[in-house]
């Protein structure tokens, strides 16, 4: 194998699993560090500025970075069990106990001049409006409903995310001097494009929900309803009350959350029932736990029939008993087992089998392309579409996904957006900024809690379920106090803190070999990957962790490292008498739209 080039700002980013994981690229163990020292503010704006959402997030996340998490994988290997850092609650904790962090925000430049245009008011939107405007982009955001937010403030029920919480932090963008255009529904993509905007982005999400065509569909449409839509009549207090019997329809985190809310509304008997098996579901586990906590089966494999009615009202649906066939690809099929088709007496039927993208607003002449989908063809860096100044994010671009997704779109949008403007390609990208230094401050001393936790994850308190099922209004989870938090951040692995081999000082004395808790240093003869990965003093499985590999030793040996389980206890620095290792953090931060090439105010250009 080639030494390693730790040059290269992916390779230690990609050993800070969770960062690597999350599509914003939040600096979680930098913010949770911060949470430890009771310094929440500063967690909180480490958030602020990757995923933009951090109070919206610390409670509804899809945490693409906890099954990443080390910390999970070593739990793993200890007792069976993957124990995660409970990163997305811990982020609540920054944004429930921070201060006033208003002055903190970005002050924006004179403007330059101009002008682009933000369909929707959802988190993708708001992330290009929010590193657009400070840079002095005149940005308007265009809506149709009152208040900022989109799918965030109408399809999340209130019980996980209080309205209070979405009113702040849409508050501290709109506050950058963004115009948000309340009620106003863009019902033509050319009439828009006529107005002049130096660039459009279309953040609208996918905002039709799938239907069901089955037998008695058309005659109990008053009893059926699509999830999504129905969410949102709950959210602004258009439905209040639901039938006691009530099936739910599908298997993700949209289902979910029309069964908890159905059970608040007055739903005694409420049921999900899902085509797929239990653990393919789409829906997060945590969502199919609070579930079933909450006292709602899920029934799986079980394909929709009909709808069953009497005189035209709905009585119930019957459906087809499956199991799951693969073939040799991997490819699932469902097949009936032959078991009588199941009935499920119920007043109500909420679909919630997925959502669409829907652009009857955007004429076929408008020079936008779309594919037979209906998504725009677009640059997947760029999020470019065929029209140069048009650009789409979240669950506009390429169909529906989750916040912080679209934070990450946003971002990337952002900085096309300034490129183009400045005159410069889109797809020439700025780079991130890295920095590795030193953590030592003596020979056994680090600037960071080395010391590896014995806990296991902390549970988040629930507030009392009589109080919870009472009211949709009552938020569910009560957050880590303080006391929790600082014992939950202290499982933090510190995945950052990276351990750097300087070859030319080792002496090949092995005691790194030695004191290693996880057996994941070796020194041995170089080879082949797949080879090399067998000869280690523990092997090295996991393939989707890189090895760290020195050049040829004074001996003929090569240092290896497996990334894998090394906790960054640092405790191979302590012990090696020459100083061959160090622990160094490495601070990786995304490209952002100030990092693109300012463009030229207007005005300017005019008086010249």
């Amino acid at each position: 194998m080639q030494p390693t080039n730790i040059a290269d700002p992916a390779y230690f980013h990609k050993v800070v699993d969770c960062q690597w994981a999350c599509p914003a690229h939040t600096p979680v163990p930098e913010y949770i560090r911060l949470i430890a020292q009771g310094r929440y503010s500063d967690a909180y704006m480490v958030n602020w500025v990757s995923n933009v959402f951090p109070g919206i997030l610390g409670r509804t996340c899809d945490r693409p970075c906890e099954p990443a998490c080390r910390r999970g994988r070593v739990e793993q290997a200890n007792t069976g069990q993957p124990e995660p850092v409970a990163i997305c609650r811990l982020k609540r904790v920054a944004a429930d106990m921070k201060d006033d962090v208003r002055t903190r925000m970005p002050t924006r430049v004179p403007s330059n001049g101009l002008r682009v245009a933000c369909v929707g008011a959802g988190p993708a939107s708001l992330t290009v409006a929010r590193d657009l405007a400070p840079l002095g982009f005149e940005v308007t955001v265009f809506d149709a409903e009152a208040r900022a937010g989109g799918f965030i403030r109408t399809q999340i029920p209130r019980f996980r995310l209080p309205e209070s919480v979405i009113d702040e932090e849409t508050g501290y963008i709109l506050d950058l001097g963004v115009e948000f255009v309340a009620g106003r529904r863009i019902a033509s993509m050319k009439a828009l494009m006529a107005q002049g905007w130096d660039a459009i982005f279309v953040g609208c999400g996918a905002p039709r929900g799938r239907d069901l065509d089955l037998p008695g569909r058309s005659e109990v449409g008053g009893q059926v309803h699509i999830g999504i839509d129905w969410l949102a009549s709950v959210s602004f207090g258009h439905v209040t009350t639901i039938g006691k019997r009530v099936i739910v329809l599908g298997g993700g985190n949209t289902a979910m959350d029309c069964c908890r809310s159905a059970r608040r509304l007055g739903g005694a008997d409420v049921k999900v029932i899902v085509r797929s098996g239990f653990a393919e579901m789409k829906a997060s586990p945590w969502e199919k736990e609070d579930a079933m906590h909450e006292g709602i089966p899920i029934i799986d494999f079980h394909v929709p029939r009909a709808f069953v009615h009497e005189g035209g009202r709905l009585v119930g649906m019957s459906f087809d008993v499956v199991r799951a066939e693969y073939d040799d690809q991997g490819r699932r099929s469902l097949v009936p087992t032959g078991e009588p088709e199941a009935f499920f007496a119920c007043d109500e039927v909420l679909v919630a089998v997925g959502q669409e993208n829907s652009f009857p607003w955007i004429e076929r002449d408008s020079g936008i392309a779309l594919d037979k989908w209906g998504l725009p063809q677009l640059d997947r860096l760029t999020f470019q579409s065929s029209v140069a100044n048009v650009f789409f994010g979240g669950d506009s671009a390429f169909g529906p996904k989750n916040i912080i997704t679209a934070v990450a779109h946003g971002h990337e949008a952002a900085i096309s957006i300034a490129q183009l403007l400045a005159g410069e390609e889109p797809r020439q990208r700025p780079a991130p900024t890295t920095n590795l230094m030193s953590q030592k401050m003596g020979i056994h001393e680090w600037s960071y809690d080395n010391d590896t936790s014995l806990d296991v994850r902390y549970k988040v308190p629930w507030a009392k379920a009589e109080m919870a099922l009472a009211s949709i209004r009552v938020e569910v989870e009560l957050g880590f106090d303080a006391a929790t938090a600082f014992k939950e951040a202290q499982r933090c692995l510190n995945c950052d803190v990276q351990t750097v081999f300087n070859q030319s000082t080792c002496i090949e004395c092995d005691a790194c070999v030695d004191i290693c808790p996880m057996d994941c240093i070796s020194f041995t003869a170089d080879g082949d990957e797949p080879d090399l990965r067998t000869r280690l003093k523990a092997p090295a499985l996991n393939l989707a962790q890189d090895l760290y590999l020195s050049g040829e030793l004074k001996t003929g040996r090569v240092m290896v490292k497996d990334e894998d389980v090394c906790l960054h206890c640092g405790l191979c620095a302590e012990r090696c008498p020459t100083g061959a290792w160090d622990m160094q953090k490495y601070l990786f931060n995304s490209a952002m739209a100030e990092s693109a090439k300012r463009p030229r105010a207007r005005a300017l250009e005019v008086a010249a």
